[in-house]
């Protein structure tokens, strides 16, 4: 991936767009339980950037949700598509749901997190690093 890409994205109805400037931190599938109800699927795959590499174009429709102590998701008011996670244990990060990227297959993620909550028809063999929690947590064999 290169240091200048431009990827853009945005909601369903598009009443929310975004600007994503530069390489992703990382790009996981999450497999916890909030995460999993947030997108209404299996597992959420994120894409991590920096605060300052996401612009907001349509910011108005943008909608904040506190779903637990420390973590803020949003999505569109209008359409209700999930946006975007941010949480004190990711300071200056703001994560986008891949789904909502114009260009989803710009991006490959490199593992699974929270695998320990994850269905288990929702594992599949595609040989990608597997973390039982989060981030520092250790990983599993695949």
């Amino acid at each position: 991936m290169s240091e200048t890409t431009t990827r853009t994205g945005g909601c369903l109805c598009r009443a929310v767009r975004y600007r994503a400037e530069g390489k992703p931190l990382w790009v996981v599938h999450c497999h916890c339980v909030d995460c999993r109800r947030a997108a209404g699927a299996a597992f959420a795959t994120w894409v991590g950037y920096r605060n300052s590499q996401v612009t907001f174009e349509s910011e108005a429709k943008r909608q904040r949700y506190d779903s637990s102590p420390g973590v803020v998701r949003t999505f569109c008011a209008v359409c209700g598509t999930p946006i975007s996670f941010e949480g004190d244990k990711f300071p200056g990060e703001l994560h986008l749901m891949a789904g909502t990227l114009d260009e989803p297959s710009s991006v490959t993620p490199t593992h699974h997190v929270w695998t320990s909550e994850a269905v288990p028809w929702a594992l599949h063999a595609d040989g990608l690093k597997r973390r039982l929690g989060g981030p520092g947590s250790k990983y599993v064999t695949t």
